[in-house]
Parts: structure tokens; sequence; C-alpha cells
């Protein structure tokens, strides 16, 4: 069974920074790609940074240039450095990876269980 685990989550002043954190445990062959969602109140869930295993990334043009993703393989953990933050990032801020399994190769998504960001203006 593989479990997600998120941190870093808070309540932070406009313009100011907070590190995200993704870490995956259990049973695996190895880790995929690792994502970044996010779901602001009364809204859908969206798509917030992407990380593939060769370490090229992505970015919503609301946050490019102000987020960071990164991952570090060795410790199964994904960051998601935010800096410059708005009233509008505030949201609840979800991890997915995408595993292999070690007994049939096969590839799933699992999630975290989210991790609250508030943004006061």
């Amino acid at each position: 069974q593989v479990q997600l685990v998120e941190s870093g989550g808070g309540l932070v002043q406009a313009g100011g920074s907070l590190r995200l954190s993704c870490t995956a445990s259990g049973s695996f062959a190895s880790i995929g790609t690792m994502t970044w969602y996010r779901q602001p109140p009364g809204k859908q869930r969206e798509l917030v940074a992407q990380i593939r295993s060769d370490n090229s990334g992505e970015y919503s043009d609301s946050v490019k240039g102000r987020f960071t993703v990164s991952r570090d393989n060795d410790k199964n953990t994904m960051f998601l450095q935010m800096n410059s933050l708005k009233p509008d990032d505030t949201a609840v801020y979800y991890c997915k990876m995408i595993f292999s399994s070690l007994q049939t190769g096969r590839m799933s998504a699992y999630w975290g269980q989210g991790t609250q960001v508030t943004v006061s203006s």
C-alpha cells in the first residue's frame, strides 16, 4: 500500500512564502510523474505544477515565475516552493504521484490528503 503525506501548509500574508512537501511511503518499484493540484473554495481542482522523472517541469500560467516544483528521489519527496503569494492562491493543495508496482510493473496514481494554504491580504 502506498501513502502520500503532505505538510507545510498554513496561513501567510500576501507577498510571503511557503514550502509544501509531499512524501511517499510503502512498496513500489519507482515513481514517475509528480503533480501538485489545488482546489480553491467553491471551485474545481486545478493543476498547479508537475515534475517528471527526468526533472522536466511545467506550471500553470497563474503560478509561473512564483512557484518552483522539485523532487528528491532518494527521499521519495516532492516540494513546492511558493513565493510572492497572493490571496488568489488560497486553496487546499493536493499532491499526486504515479507509482510502478513491484509485482506487476503496472502504473497507478495515488493522492495525498491535502494541505490548506491561506493567504491573507
